[in-house]
């Protein structure tokens, strides 16, 4: 069975600019293009008290329902709709809501650990890692999680200190290994991004041409 859309996975550390390089994608494709950030798909927790999701480590592998993901990815890919779920970081957990993604030519894969599960990586047609400098990143996380996820300055700086740059050292940083370009600064290097761009419209091409 030939493949019906293209599997872009995007990577990097917290902060590092991933955003930014998936808002600049769909800018160039417009609605060809389906995100799945792999925060949609952090793991329910209803068995505990919002303190104790307060501890949990959220940047472990673990705290993923990455098999859902890569299940919805597949059905994506071979033109099938989805309702992927919905994730409130205000509260810890996962939403009751879900939102319908209809198939799409361009798949973009967003998150720190794409790369760190073979079966995700391997259904990714491009991979590209996003680095940034350490000193940049924590100051994006911050303004991010205070500004838009309702988090103390305290909270956040202890959560990076304590999980969040442990699990980059561990998980994150190794699997930039596995990317097939490493772009500085993400969507912010024009350069890269016409590269980016200009490969995409190529396997769009070849698609077009399996029709």
């Amino acid at each position: 069975m030939s493949k019906e859309a293209i599997v872009i996975g995007i990577a990097g550390g917290t902060g590092s600019g991933k955003s930014t390089m998936v808002r600049r994608i769909q800018e160039e494709f417009g609605p060809a293009v389906a995100l799945l950030s792999h925060d949609f798909y952090y793991k329910a927790h209803d068995e505990l008290s919002y303190d104790e999701r307060c501890l949990l480590n959220y940047d472990h592998p673990n705290s993923f329902d990455t098999d859902l993901m890569i299940r919805h990815i597949r059905s994506l890919r071979t033109g099938q709709a989805i309702l992927r779920p919905v994730y409130d970081f205000t509260i810890h957990n996962r939403s009751l809501d879900s939102i319908p993604v209809e198939p799409a030519k361009v798949i973009i894969v967003e998150g720190i650990l794409i790369f760190e599960n073979r079966e995700l990586r391997e259904l990714c047609d491009i991979k590209l890692y996003i680095d940034t400098d350490a000193d940049v990143r924590i100051i994006r996380r911050i303004l991010r999680d205070v500004k838009k996820r309702g988090r103390t300055l305290e909270s956040v700086v202890e959560q990076y200190l304590t999980t969040v740059k442990v699990m980059h050292e561990q998980f994150v940083e190794p699997s930039k290994k596995y990317a097939d370009i490493i772009i500085p600064e993400g969507g912010r290097n024009e350069v890269a991004l016409a590269m980016v761009n200009e490969r995409i419209k190529r396997l769009l091409d070849t698609l077009d041409e399996q029709d």
